[in-house]
């Protein structure tokens, strides 16, 4: 957990904030990400979005099945779904995931008005898509050494296939779709003329956004140097084989990353405070969607803690387990 200072609180009304963002204009947005200096973006980067998501809203669509209810009362912002994404997705089952989506049945709740601490605290699951479905950017997927090194594999990487589509997303065994990075089609459904797009909320009621130009960078850099570990292996319900862990730090797992305050846009929850208002980012770099939130959230209804082994940085320390994605 990482404290840190001289950060604006960013505690707001949701409904202010699309008014804010919404509106044209030409000032300066001045923001930080690392407490200590700020600089500027143009307004123009953080206008509205197609819709007013912040408010009551229903993403209903008969040809996928999507059935979203949002509404907002008071300081909660309650969203009803059946999780199934309102776009064309991959065929599922296939190669790398045996899973079949199937519509659920999810209630979940936001603040209203958030509160930031600058705290960054480790989360499973970061947030919601406008359309139902969950961000959970790690995997349970972990490569064991017989010389004790562990390493968990990241979702986007070219030495374990595990059956994403093209919107980066792939089915767990209870028949959710959920994305582990851009969710390229809702995207796409969502395109306005704006470079940022509100595609979520965070579980601790600030919003997410995306960025078309990519222009806010993460604060992420490959380690250094070569990975350590021998007899390394990887094991699922279907298949065993064995890894080669050997080599540079090349993105295929978590542990290849370190954040580096002040190297990019973005803090370590790749989030970032713009003229007081503090928002997250989906990017189409690590860590793609946040691992941590720096607002106040009930963590008891995130799910657990990543499975065994050794905790990938920045991530929080594992003591418990979760079925395989691929069970």
């Amino acid at each position: 957990m990482i404290n840190r200072s001289n950060i604006p609180t960013a505690v707001f009304s949701m409904s202010f904030i699309f008014l804010l963002l919404s509106c044209n204009s030409n000032k300066t947005n001045a923001h930080s990400h690392d407490g200590s200096s700020s600089h500027s973006h143009s307004a123009e980067d953080a206008h509205g979005t197609h819709d007013n998501y912040f408010g009551d809203y229903s993403l209903h669509d008969d040809k996928f099945g999507t059935k979203t209810e949002v509404t907002v009362k008071g300081n909660e912002r309650k969203m009803v779904t059946n999780s199934l994404p309102n776009h064309e997705t991959g065929t599922f089952p296939r190669k790398g995931n045996p899973n079949t989506i199937s519509a659920q049945n999810i209630t979940y709740t936001f603040p209203v008005t958030p509160k930031y601490t600058g705290k960054s605290k480790w989360v499973r699951e970061p947030g919601v898509a406008l359309n139902g479905i969950k961000f959970e950017p790690g995997t349970a997927e972990v490569v064991m050494c017989e010389t004790g090194e562990n390493f968990r594999v990241e979702a986007l990487q070219n030495v374990i296939n595990l059956g994403l589509d093209f919107n980066h997303a792939h089915v767990q065994p209870t028949g959710a779709y959920h994305y582990h990075g851009t969710p390229t089609s809702l995207i796409n459904e969502q395109d306005t003329d704006e470079d940022l797009m509100h595609i979520g909320f965070a579980h601790d009621g600030f919003p997410m956004y995306y960025s078309k130009s990519g222009k806010y960078k993460p604060s992420y850099t490959l380690i250094s140097g070569d990975r350590e570990g021998e007899d390394c292996s990887y094991e699922n319900p279907m298949e065993k084989m064995d890894i080669s862990v050997g080599g540079h730090h090349d993105g295929t797992y978590t542990s290849d990353f370190e954040y580096v305050a002040g190297s990019g846009d973005l803090d370590e929850c790749n989030g970032i405070t713009i003229e007081g208002r503090y928002m997250y980012l989906v990017t189409n770099e690590f860590p793609y969607v946040s691992r941590c939130l720096m607002g106040e959230f009930d963590d008891s209804k995130m799910g657990g803690p990543p499975p065994g082994g050794r905790p990938p940085r920045g991530e929080h320390p594992p003591n418990g387990r979760r079925p395989n994605i691929r069970q």
